[in-house]
């Protein structure tokens, strides 16, 4: 009696962990298999509080002057050499005519920061341009030399829903919808976490099951000469 009653309550007791388990692992998964926070994923410092709007008057500023600029592309019919130059030319007289006021009433003025790009400003730039571009280089390396049916797909789906963007808005109206995006989708993710993480889970689990059939009905069936990488 004592046996089956442990034997039981040990049951009992690896049912309920295993429903446990299973119950938390949606809440284990994180968007992207990130392991740091989205303030360190965004680059941290002032831009990453700007971006998660714990900086509302900076953030507020960036949509408005995205919103000005987008306008003044779109809107105004002049092309992107003649409103960089008006805006120059603007903003070289009133400078030069503020001086010249000023040295007539002879008031001091204050002196303009130098426009210097430091040294390491530079070095820091084109060592991120570089890991881009060799990020960028590695996944065609890979797609060229046929490593990776899915990175295939994922880069082909990616070239094809821009390519329909393309159709329907121009250069600056992507731009300004990207900067929109930027500019909220990870502040509302930030908020809602938890939330997005646990059904992310969901999905990102129905769809590892549907590409499993996929691989075993599809994909390995394939020649050996496409699909090396299952091979090795």
């Amino acid at each position: 009696m004592d046996g089956n009653a442990t034997d039981r309550s040990n049951g009992e007791i690896a049912m309920v962990d295993s429903d446990q388990c299973s119950s938390s692992s949606p809440g284990d998964y994180r968007l992207f298999d990130r392991k740091t926070p989205i303030h360190q994923i965004i680059g941290g410092g002032t831009a990453a509080d700007i971006i998660l709007w714990k900086c509302k008057k900076a953030s507020i500023c960036v949509l408005i002057l995205a919103t000005a600029v987008w306008f003044l592309f779109e809107k105004s019919g002049l092309s992107f050499l003649t409103i960089c130059s008006d805006v120059l030319l603007i903003m070289i007289t009133l400078r030069f005519i503020h001086v010249n006021i000023a040295s007539l009433l002879n008031k001091q003025l204050r002196p303009l920061p130098e426009l210097v790009l430091s040294e390491e400003m530079v070095h820091n730039a084109a060592a991120t341009f570089r890991a881009r571009v060799n990020n960028i280089l590695m996944i065609a390396h890979d797609i060229t030399l046929k490593k990776g049916f899915k990175l295939f797909c994922q880069v082909m789906a990616f070239l094809w829903l821009i390519s329909v963007a393309g159709n329907f808005c121009s250069f600056f109206t992507f731009a300004y919808i990207g900067t929109i995006f930027a500019i909220t989708v990870p502040a509302i993710y930030n908020k809602f976490e938890e939330h997005v993480d646990k059904y992310a889970g969901i999905v990102h689990r129905n769809i590892s099951k549907h590409y499993k059939v996929v691989d075993e009905n599809v994909i390995s069936r394939l020649p050996k000469g496409f699909n090396k990488d299952k091979a090795s």
